[in-house]
């Protein structure tokens, strides 16, 4: 009976991480091939780039909502809604033509985001406390791993079929994992039942999506210009008034108390630093690998293939994911986090120092992939210990919205960078000097990771054990 049951639970662990690696391959799957949508589907480059965005923009708005709907009135029930849509919506990128029905789809996709959070909400009720740390530590790291092969296997998906393929592995393998949740994975217990709160949700989503759009698109719009600072201050004001809403409602949709509280609050700002630092490794990686090698660190390497570099980042995230659990379960969360920052931190001051060559590249990202690894592990393990069982797939939707606006800032000051220090033998790219900038920087918040991890406090007995 208990060699049945651990052979369940790996079954369950399995499964929710591996639908997890697939939503959140869904936001970098199309990055690569963006330079060729215009041609593909008959638009503009300003509107093709509406297919990151939007996918963004679902992601952050849903995640919220669907996460607290899924504490409310079951986690298996959300996890499916949310799988659905994703699959709905790469049926129909994949089989309407058009940039509409592209866009339309990509915007369906966005909601696969909730998949993560309602995951670790279903391990922390449906499996034992051990295997419920690797399985937390699994899926919280699939944003690393998902994002990473994303960029690794555009290129070859297009090659081999066009942009249809591309859409169309996602919606079979969604559909079947789909089914596989239907047929492998119970329903979790529920919390008491309560009204929704509908204006809650409404005020948190528009002051997401103006914060999101003027993250996003100022870089087309213009920063100073009348929309994206008009849209800025419609996002303040929104969030201002939806924190004062959700303090005096008696069944917030976020209860703003505990979010702004320590522990949560300082693990959350965290995960802002440490995800920037992801995404700062994808994007620089690529830089580096695509540079032409008259800009002093570019290695010149065919589209296709750029994304190979991000390989070992991904393997190490996928091959440390069991160490880092063990190391939350004896040591405690907060030691795992603080090691991970810490090796990220010297992962990018490496990089700072070796960089213009294949090698240092590879070396370089593999050691970010280890930062990484250890870090996401410990984050929602301390979340997920910080609060109430009926809020826990809520407080981990909030954190992955954080890591969701994180990767958009990293995508803007990335952009910005290259506008304001580009190189002078391609002004498509960055100088060598911004570059080591930009790798300092991703240092830097692997620092400040650290310096939150070492001083955050959680009472002993809420660690994870």
């Amino acid at each position: 009976m208990k060699s049945e049951r651990e052979r369940h639970e790996r079954v369950v662990v399995a499964l929710l991480a591996a639908c997890g690696m697939l939503t959140s391959l869904q936001f970098t799957l199309i990055v690569p091939l963006l330079p060729l949508v215009p041609e593909l589907l008959d638009t503009t480059a300003a509107d093709a780039s509406w297919l990151i965005t939007v996918t963004l923009l679902a992601g952050v708005v849903g995640t919220p909502v669907v996460t607290r709907l899924a504490d409310m009135h079951g986690r298996r029930l959300l996890l499916l809604v949310s799988m659905g849509l994703l699959v709905i919506g790469s049926v129909i990128a994949a089989v309407i033509p058009g940039f509409t029905a592209v866009l339309i789809g990509r915007a369906l996709q966005g909601f696969g985001t909730a998949v993560v959070p309602i995951g670790i909400g279903l391990l922390s009720a449906l499996v034992s406390r051990r295997r419920a740390v690797l399985g937390i530590a699994l899926m919280s790291g699939t944003l690393g791993m998902g994002s990473a092969l994303g960029l690794v296997l555009a290129g070859p998906l297009l090659e081999w079929g066009g942009l249809p393929t591309v859409f169309w592995c996602s919606a079979v393998v969604g559909a079947l994992f789909c089914v596989l949740i239907r047929v492998r994975i119970p329903e979790a217990p529920t919390g008491p039942s309560r009204a929704f709160d509908l204006i809650g949700a409404v005020l948190l989503t528009l002051g997401l999506t103006a914060l999101l759009l003027a993250i996003s698109r100022g870089q087309y719009w213009g920063w100073a210009s009348p929309l994206t600072l008009g849209l800025g201050l419609l996002a303040v004001a929104t969030l201002v008034l939806w924190m004062v809403w959700e303090r005096r409602h008696p069944a917030p949709l976020i209860d703003v108390r505990t979010a702004m509280r320590a522990p949560i609050l300082p693990i959350n700002i965290a995960s802002f630093f440490a995800t920037f630092g992801m995404y700062a490794n994808h994007l620089l990686t690529t830089q580096e690998a695509l540079a032409p090698t008259s800009t002093g660190y570019g290695l010149d390497v065919a589209t296709a293939a750029a994304g190979l570099f991000l390989l070992p980042s991904a393997l190490t995230m996928i091959a440390l994911a069991p160490l880092a659990a063990r190391v939350i379960t004896r040591f405690g969360g907060q030691r795992a986090l603080l090691l991970g920052s810490a090796m990220m931190a010297f992962a990018f001051l490496f990089r700072v120092l070796f960089h213009g060559g294949a090698l240092p590249v590879l070396i370089g990202s593999a050691l970010v992939g280890a930062g990484v690894a250890f870090a996401f592990a410990a984050m929602p393990s301390l979340i997920t210990a910080s609060v109430p069982s009926d809020e826990v797939a809520t407080a981990n939707g909030v954190n992955s919205v954080i890591r969701t606006l994180s990767g958009a800032v990293a995508a803007a000051l990335f952009a910005f960078v290259i506008a304001a220090l580009p190189s002078t033998a391609d002004p498509a790219f960055l100088s060598e000097r911004a570059l080591q900038l930009s790798l300092g920087f991703a240092a830097a918040c692997g620092v400040v990771t650290a310096v939150l991890a070492a001083f955050l406090r959680l009472p002993h007995s809420k660690e994870p054990a």
